[in-house]
């Protein structure tokens, strides 16, 4: 009877060992300002990690209450996030950022100020308790028609995109918050938008280990404690599966030829690009197979039934011999090993900030204030004649193409609000589709128009608006918070290289003549 009960008890143990890994290699989101019950129930039965998004968030205050909530439950739960800054940000969904994204870090081309950037950034984060983020883009953006990627990567040139992928690493990690280097490996040459459908990338080895790879390499080199992989299919390194899905490329490629330690963590597995194809539960049994550690869900399924059904998944598929469960434990462990480097780089961070040491990155043009001096030295203002400065109160025209997801809807974005403040009276409106000219020349009357687009060169309708009001109206003022691929045009013509609140506010600084 006791070699039964001994053995009983083993046996349970197995089973409690397997559960909790597979909770610990889920990232699950949750609605709700703050953690619901379930979520505090499964952090107490294994779950390690929550990924945050706008919703989430309130305010500072609120976020790093609900921080400290978690964390009550478990003390070294890793709080991930995904704040790129510029476009895409969640700490500040609502206003815009306070901080440039990308492109305009590589348009101005200076890594210092890059590093400077993501560590405030960094701060800015730890402050409110969030110890990982799903950042940096290391895309290369050779495909500029790209639906998905655009102003998050730091550019079309390869060597550029390595050093600003490596100092922004650096920078936030300097802040003791893991870095996220993202998209493996590399979303930047697709045509389709992953939330949507699963692209495809036809280049052949040779390009892809000089282009694509190569800011890999560099976040590796820098130390990047994670990276996420894309839901894109690569046929020149695996045909059959797309990279979160494949062994090939996450344990072949990124592990054994580059070397890489940390953690590995997929992209949101309930995008289309997988859950369309595979499903999320096969799709997240496979990722771990391939060589994942991390499960992000919850962008858009965010409730403990997900959890249950992957928790579920993964502990079957060890069961019927589908997954080793070495593979599993050994995806926990870096889990847990990435808790720890965060734990301790907080108790560092705390101990530096009791002893008044600046050791956690802070430097000249700390916080905020280095957002604004990166969106304005990004600025690039070009005209066919000297400009003629606004003789009264404008009327700004925003061109507005439809957001992709990971951007959102929710930001506000423009030069609008910023103008206002400073010349009292500017007036606004939103405008698409094939009578957008029409409608803002009816709309501005005799006032100045300021036409504010994102991407023209991907939207036919937003040229040809342009073109329409150029003609009517020559002085017309354009600014571009996109790609500016298109050829500069306007009176002047204002590209802020992403479209951040502080590039917003660089631009309407440059036409009021501030």
């Amino acid at each position: 009877m006791t070699t039964l009960a001994s053995g009983t008890a083993a046996s349970n143990a197995d089973k409690d060992d397997l559960t909790r890994d597979a909770l610990t290699v889920l990232q699950p989101g949750f609605t709700g300002t703050t953690a619901p019950d379930w979520v505090l129930r499964r952090l107490g039965e294994g779950l390690a990690s929550v990924g945050l998004f706008g919703r989430n968030i309130a305010s500072p205050e609120q976020l790093s209450a609900l921080t400290a909530q978690l964390r009550a439950e478990r003390d070294d739960v890793l709080v991930a996030i995904d704040e790129e800054g510029g476009d895409v940000t969640r700490l500040e969904v609502r206003s815009g950022s306070s901080y440039p994204g990308n492109h305009a870090l590589g348009a101005v081309d200076d890594v210092e100020l890059t590093r400077e950037v993501a560590s405030a950034l960094g701060r800015r984060l730890a402050d409110c308790g969030v110890n990982l983020n799903w950042a940096p883009s290391a895309d290369v953006n050779s495909n500029p028609g790209n639906p998905v990627i655009g102003v998050r990567s730091f550019g079309a040139d390869t060597d550029l995109v390595a050093r600003h992928t490596a100092a922004y690493v650096t920078g936030l990690q300097s802040a003791g918050v893991a870095a996220c280097t993202k998209h493996f490996p590399g979303h930047g040459d697709t045509a389709v938008d992953s939330h949507h459908a699963l692209p495809r990338i036809d280049a052949g080895l040779p390009v892809l280990q000089a282009r694509e790879l190569a800011p890999f390499r560099a976040a590796i080199a820098a130390g990047t404690r994670a990276v996420m992989s894309a839901h894109i299919l690569v046929p020149a390194l695996d045909p059959d599966r797309p990279a979160t899905l494949s062994r090939r490329i996450l344990t072949g490629l990124l592990r054994e030829e580059l070397g890489y330690e940390g953690l590995i963590v997929t992209d949101g597995m309930e995008m289309q690009a997988i859950a369309a194809t595979y499903g999320i539960e096969r799709g997240s049994v496979l990722a771990i197979g391939a060589g994942a550690d991390a499960i992000c869900v919850g962008g858009g399924l965010a409730d403990d039934e997900t959890v249950r059904r992957l928790r579920d998944a993964l502990v079957s598929a060890v069961r019927t011999g589908e997954l080793a469960e070495e593979r599993l434990a050994d995806a926990a462990a870096r889990v847990r090993a990435l808790a720890r480097w965060t734990t301790a780089a907080a108790a560092r961070r705390a101990e530096n900030a009791g002893s008044g040491s600046g050791a956690d990155g802070g430097g000249p043009g700390d916080g905020e204030e280095i957002g604004l001096i990166a969106a304005r030295r990004a600025l690039r203002v070009t005209s066919s004649g000297p400009y003629t400065p606004l003789t009264g109160a404008p009327y700004v025209a925003a061109l507005t193409p439809v957001a992709n997801i990971a951007v959102g809807d929710e930001t506000p974005w423009g030069v609008a609000a910023e103008l206002a403040r400073l010349v009292p009276g500017t007036e606004t409106g939103g405008f698409s589709g094939d009578d957008a000219a029409a409608e803002v020349l009816a709309a501005a009357g005799s006032r100045r128009i300021v036409a504010v687009v994102r991407d023209e060169h991907r939207h036919a309708w937003m040229a040809t608006a342009l073109d329409t009001l150029l003609t009517a109206r020559p002085d017309t003022i354009v600014v571009e918070m996109g790609v500016p691929q298109a050829p500069p045009r306007g009176a002047p013509h204002i590209a802020t290289y992403g479209a951040a609140r502080v590039c917003g506010r660089a631009a309407a600084e440059a036409i009021a003549g501030e």
